[in-house]
């Protein structure tokens, strides 16, 4: 178990299984963060007798940064990781791209679930298994994030058919080849701003 990804899990974003483990640790950490408050409550109440003492108001304090905690805890709780078997297979056409796993968009209207992506240049391909997901409005959602970060021209494509993008991976992996320095710098700049914007 690593601690450190109870109070910062940037680095984690994106990673294989993302979803499901950091649910244990958004959890961890909101029972740990509850349960200084209560401490702090009880040891006050214990020293002074009474509900009235400064150790009260900073358990009241503390409470701010738990119910924060509490919120995201229950955000991951409603999302889940890509599934074991999709993700076997699209491993076995992934090599050489650069990918990511578990990307949850959200937005004012929806939250966007993107079980893989893989980023190629101007090039961002996902899958999602969720078969009602809304390409058009996922579309103009990751665009937008996209332009105000500087990426003009980026094409993006989700697909909810497993075949279709594994195929696709294929072909991208053929563009790989040719890539040059500069197409590798902005593929790991749309990584950074994708990764910035995920839950």
């Amino acid at each position: 178990m690593q601690l450190m990804r109870m109070f910062s899990a940037e680095k984690y974003k994106g990673t294989k299984d993302y979803i499901n483990t950091q649910k244990k640790y958004e959890i961890l950490r909101t029972i740990l963060y509850f349960g200084i408050s209560l401490s702090l409550f009880a040891g006050g109440y214990i020293q002074t007798g009474k509900k009235t003492n400064l150790l009260t108001i900073v358990a009241i304090l503390g409470c701010l940064p738990a119910s924060k905690s509490a919120v995201n805890a229950i955000m991951f709780l409603r999302f889940k990781s890509l599934s074991e078997k999709a993700a076997s297979q699209i491993e076995n056409h992934c090599q050489g791209l650069q990918c990511l796993y578990d990307m949850v968009f959200t937005s004012y209207q929806k939250n966007y679930v993107v079980g893989h992506l893989t980023v190629k240049g101007n090039t961002v391909c996902g899958y999602s298994e969720d078969p009602a997901f809304n390409e058009n409005a996922f579309y103009q959602h990751i665009n937008e994030i996209l332009r105000r970060d500087g990426h003009k021209d980026v094409a993006v494509k989700v697909f909810t058919d497993l075949e279709k993008y594994t195929g696709r991976l294929e072909q991208l992996k053929q563009i790989s080849a040719k890539e040059s320095e500069t197409g590798a710098g902005k593929t790991m700049a749309v990584i950074t701003t994708l990764k910035s914007v995920v839950l």
